[in-house]
């Protein structure tokens, strides 16, 4: 892989260039290097918890240079698919504030409790989660609505630690209703496909970095593009060694990502 030949870099946020609201080391002259250099990069990013203007504004705290059409998020991807199938659902939203207005935003009539009309649910990571949410969640699933969760992932590094994040809401869910949800965003591809159509470059020209093996790394290889890992957040070397999901190269952290592409 020749990282110089790329023209699009498509980067995780969580645990590849930040944690929490750490920036790593690099960060900022790896991305100042990609529009530099003439290339572009662009944020895809599991976490439902947030709308996209929070993320600009996020790394904009960052004193990184951040437009939202650098950002491809989960909830993105969901409103696309949501709006390109059918158009009647009355959608019962267990998410954040974020998560639920960001939906209307585009379009989609999301309600904060169940309604004898609502027919669909999406669930994504809430932060604010309460009981009472999971006990509409119940009642929507088992009335036999559609289902939708943003994206799988079962943790989300915070401060250090790992809270349970979407995927681990839906398995509770699974447990009360037997039911599981059609999962939009990575590993699927609809992201990086949305993000290369963008950008105007085809799958030869993009790499995607992350520190994820089973979403990021995966999403990656089923767009058909290079893909990186990075050791700084959730996955260790030995797993990365150990996994069936093999990314085309692994760097310890986004800085010997960025020593290896300036040199």
């Amino acid at each position: 892989m020749d990282l110089k030949k790329k023209k699009l870099f498509l980067l995780d946020m969580d645990g590849t260039i930040y944690l929490g609201d750490r920036l790593f080391k690099g960060a900022r002259e790896f991305l100042k290097y990609i529009k530099d250099s003439g290339s572009r990069y662009m944020f895809l990013t599991n976490n439902s918890s947030k709308g996209v203007e929070e993320y600009v504004k996020k790394l904009r705290n960052m004193n990184i240079e951040a437009e939202k059409r650098d950002f491809m998020t989960s909830l993105q991807a969901t409103a696309h698919y949501l709006l390109s199938t059918k158009k009647d659902r009355v959608i019962y939203g267990l998410g954040t504030e974020g998560m639920k207005n960001e939906l209307r935003a585009c379009g989609l009539d999301v309600r904060d409790q169940p309604y004898p009309e609502t027919n669909c649910i999406v669930v994504g990571f809430d932060t604010q989660l309460t009981f009472q949410k999971i006990e509409y969640a119940c009642r929507v699933i088992e009335s036999g609505a559609e289902y939708i969760a943003t994206h799988p992932d079962l943790m989300c590094p915070m401060d250090g630690i790992n809270v349970p994040d979407c995927g681990a809401l839906c398995e509770m869910l699974y447990m009360a209703t037997g039911k599981r949800p059609k999962v939009i965003g990575k590993p699927a591809p609809l992201m990086a496909q949305m993000a290369m159509r963008e950008a105007g470059t085809g799958a030869e020209e993009a790499v995607f970095i992350g520190d994820r093996l089973s979403t990021d790394i995966a999403c990656g290889i089923n767009a058909g593009m290079d893909t990186i890992l990075v050791l700084s957040g959730v996955t260790t070397r030995q797993q990365a060694q150990e996994d069936d999901i093999k990314a085309t190269l692994i760097c310890d952290n986004i800085y010997e990502l960025y020593c290896m592409l300036k040199n």
